[in-house]
């Protein structure tokens, strides 16, 4: 059972999470530039505005085109061989369907707990892979804020975690 995680406590379903698979999940996020992307200024919604309307303006301008990237596939594969990855733990927590008096998440790491607001616990990325490689030496995941502030000293050996 090494380099499991349980999401235990008061939650309707307890959850076993194998961060081992999280590579295939099209839910990972880029380390590299998760990070960048939280200190940008402007919502997210904003932020697909802009790109929608871009587009919009390019195929307008140009033209459809077609997707004419056939490196992109190896280019992919690269990625995931030598990125940095983590994992939003949200959908998680929200999976666990934690009960209406449920108010914080206690993070078991290293022998310590670490206590967070659940409302803000779902602002945690879970980092499992640096450079293509598993978290094993001091995993199987580490805890880092969505805003980056403890980016260079994340929460490392999270065994478990437990909704109170």
């Amino acid at each position: 059972m090494d380099g499991i995680i349980q999401v235990t406590g008061k939650v309707k379903f307890p959850i076993t999470i194998d961060p081992g698979v999280w590579i295939f999940d099209e839910r990972r996020v880029d380390l590299e530039t998760i990070f960048e992307h939280a200190q940008e200024s402007g919502s997210e919604l904003e932020a697909y505005k802009k790109s929608a309307s871009q587009q919009w303006d390019k195929e307008i301008t140009e033209g459809a085109q077609l997707p004419t990237a056939p490196g992109k596939k190896t280019y992919e594969k690269q990625k995931v061989l030598e990125g940095s990855f983590g994992m939003p733990i949200e959908p998680f927590l929200k999976n666990a369907e934690p009960d209406a008096d449920a108010s914080t998440l206690i993070v078991k790491a290293d022998g310590k707990e670490y206590s967070f607001p659940l409302s803000e616990a779902c602002n945690l990325i879970a980092a499992f892979s640096y450079k293509g490689r598993p978290l094993r030496e001091d995993g199987p995941i580490h805890l880092y804020l969505k805003d980056g502030s403890n980016r260079d000293n994340p929460i490392r050996k999270v065994t478990e975690l437990i909704i109170i």
